[in-house]
């Protein structure tokens, strides 16, 4: 009853209490709260203390960057609750070999990463953290009141006691195991006629076709799209299929970053963090996240850079927030395309959404795309549609890369086209990939 009421709590506070009349109100606030944050979690951090040693907090937006192998390396000392690396893996392995995600150190919940990039990285969570973080995320993301039924079916890799925590008083929350057969989830799904449907959009398009089919029977009042890049064709589909605005929750191992509003736009959660910009390209407005966040204490995040590549929303959204919007979630910083410049042996960076649209402007009948770039010479390409379509299609596709690639004055790769696309087993998707180290 207690912790039912600490999340109600923070549910309030967050929903109802927490609000900037202008952007500058909110960065006066952020400064205030990294600055106590600071003063107080710094010293529990070995890690932290000897690294920020001799550096002043009244500046802390120039303190020294740490990344995910920086973390991991010193993972023993950079965590404030004592737990070592080798025996959080040991837990969280355990977990993922037998499905049974409840085993803890104390009362803090050991998570593992998917490892996209092949460094697999571990998260912790104190009992306090989970509760707000529960809190925050149904504050953030029940489309009614928290004093309302609701019925969260939810689609992931992996479990968590992270998110069993929100499976309290009216909140209804049954976790669907991605590696589970789908004639399994189809049927559970069926009986259980969940309210809110959380997946990756590899999973809801899965279903969204099984609904088209008739075998499955549900009506979500609200779809939200987690863990992978919500490709543009996806959405448009999802979206008529489910008849309804798709949503999106952007969380990671480094925290919970953006949460989309009533209308649809991905908004920075910078109630809970400080989000800096490292431009890639700051007239297409693309960058890369740098993360400090005041809300973690057992595993703090502090001028941490992601790998991956934002691009901020260039009109306001007319939800009124002051919060960053973003236009999408590009991918990771591993996924950008790199073509040979012509008459010299400078690569050219080429974004991912670059790519996705010379594949999406060539039809819009395609139900399904991938593109890897395989050598700087040669990009495979993937494509679900009719026979008789392909092949104008196709032509299409050169066109658009042939145009691309002018406009960046770069030589043009081979496009050698694939008839399967790779299984996932569990992975995540990713429409655009580089295959190959720069």
């Amino acid at each position: 009853m207690i912790e039912q009421l600490k999340i109600l709590m923070t549910y309030l506070k967050s929903k109802y209490f927490i609000r900037f009349h202008s952007r500058e109100v909110l960065e006066n606030w952020q400064d205030k709260k990294m600055k106590n944050f600071l003063k107080n979690i710094v010293p529990l951090s070995p890690f932290y203390k000897k690294y920020y040693e001799g550096f002043s907090y009244d500046n802390w937006k120039e303190l020294p960057l740490v990344d995910k192998n920086r973390m991991m390396e010193y993972f023993d000392t950079f965590n404030t609750v004592g737990i070592k690396k080798d025996e959080a893996f040991q837990i969280a392995f355990q977990a993922e070999k037998t499905r049974d995600f409840s085993p803890q150190i104390h009362d803090i919940t050991i998570g593992l990463s998917s490892g996209t990039s092949g460094n697999r990285g571990i998260f912790l969570a104190s009992k306090n953290e989970r509760i707000k973080w529960a809190g925050t995320v149904l504050a953030k993301c029940l489309p009614y009141s928290i004093l309302k039924e609701h019925k969260i079916a939810f689609f992931l890799r992996a479990n968590s006691n992270l998110y069993d925590t929100v499976d309290k008083g009216k909140i209804k929350f049954h976790f669907f195991d991605l590696l589970d057969l789908m004639d399994d989830h189809i049927k559970n799904l069926n009986t259980y006629k969940p309210s809110i449907l959380v997946a990756p959009p590899s999973m809801l398009s899965m279903l969204a076709k099984k609904i088209k089919t008739g075998m499955l029977k549900i009506d979500p009042q609200k779809v939200i799209s987690v863990a992978e890049v919500l490709d543009p064709l996806d959405e448009k589909y999802l979206s008529d299929v489910f008849n309804q605005k798709i949503h999106q929750v952007y969380q990671c191992t480094e925290g919970f970053l953006a949460t989309t509003c009533e209308y649809g736009t991905l908004h920075l959660n910078e109630d809970l963090l400080v989000i800096q910009k490292e431009y890639l390209d700051k007239n297409l407005g693309k960058f890369i996240p740098i993360i400090s966040d005041f809300s973690r204490t057992s595993q703090p995040i502090i001028r941490y850079r992601l790998n991956d590549i934002l691009t901020e929303k260039k009109m306001p959204c007319p939800c009124g927030s002051h919060f960053t919007a973003l236009e999408q979630i590009e991918g990771r910083c591993d996924d950008l395309f790199y073509f040979r410049k012509k008459e010299s042996d400078t690569l050219i960076p080429v974004f991912p959404d670059f790519i996705r649209r010379v594949i999406s402007l060539s039809s819009d009948e395609i139900k399904q795309y991938k593109v890897n770039q395989v050598r700087l010479d040669l990009i495979e390409v993937f494509l679900e549609v009719s026979d008789d379509r392909k092949k104008n299609m196709k032509k299409e596709i050169e066109k658009n890369l042939e145009r691309l690639c002018n406009q960046f004055n770069c030589l043009i790769p081979k496009i050698q086209y694939i008839h399967k696309l790779e299984e996932q087993n569990g992975k995540k998707l990713r429409r655009v990939e580089r295959k190959f180290e720069i």
